[in-house]
């Protein structure tokens, strides 16, 4: 009996894994996935248990599995200062995963994705995902992006660091993973609290490789930002 070679069926959604953790810097989550979804890309969304908290606590906002849809829209949708309606998103592109569904399509290195973008990252994910423990959907998706050699990107949001957790960053370095702190600068000419988190979400997206328009580039030519 001669066996026939199937064709292959080539499936062109490859999204980006984005997971946020309990670390305050909603906006900086907010500003990332606007970003990526401005460039086309699709998202595969891990909400973590404690960054609900802190997102009802920053924004006012309950996110809901049920109804993650309009509770995504209506966060996108507000800038950094919590004004609602700043910005207008097409959510179509997103697929949301539970923090606790272990069996989702991101827990396996068989799931195709471009790489994972953690923002923000308490030093709690840090460790978890340093030490491999897997502990949610979350941990589990970035100990499968590291092992697979995927782009993995930790915008780490804490101040100061102590020893163990300086010890933690250093584990995702050498394990190839981009450790971002999420450290807004000043030479792109912020005049509003959104330039800064804008900046953050564009170095997040510069590390992935990802086109944005989010903030000024450095051009060598001192006070080239400055208006006065």
């Amino acid at each position: 009996m001669v066996r026939g070679v199937e064709p292959v069926e080539v499936k062109s959604r490859q999204p980006w894994v984005v997971g946020v953790s309990g670390a305050s810097g909603t906006p900086y989550a907010a500003a990332v996935l606007r970003g990526l979804l401005a460039a086309g890309e699709s998202v595969d969304l891990v909400v973590s248990r404690a960054s609900r908290l802190t997102l009802l606590d920053e924004t006012g906002i309950a996110f809901r599995d049920a109804y993650w849809r309009e509770d995504l829209r209506e966060w996108l949708a507000r800038g950094a200062d919590g004004k609602p309606g700043t910005f207008r998103v097409d959510v179509d592109a997103v697929r949301h995963w539970a923090a606790g569904d272990l069996a989702a399509g991101p827990s396996s290195g068989s799931y195709p994705v471009k790489g994972m973008l953690i923002v923000p990252a308490s030093t709690a994910c840090v460790a978890g995902v340093a030490l491999g423990l897997s502990k949610d959907l979350l941990q589990r998706a970035a100990s499968v992006t590291l092992k697979e050699r995927r782009k993995l990107v930790v915008a780490v949001r804490e101040t100061p660091l102590n020893g163990q957790t300086l010890k933690h960053l250093v584990t995702l370095d050498e394990a190839g993973a981009v450790v971002l702190p999420a450290s807004p600068a000043f030479y792109a000419g912020a005049t509003h609290i959104q330039d800064l988190v804008d900046f953050v979400a564009g170095r997040v997206l510069d590390a992935a490789g990802v086109p944005h328009q989010l903030y000024r580039r450095w051009e060598g030519e001192l006070g080239g930002s400055r208006t006065d």
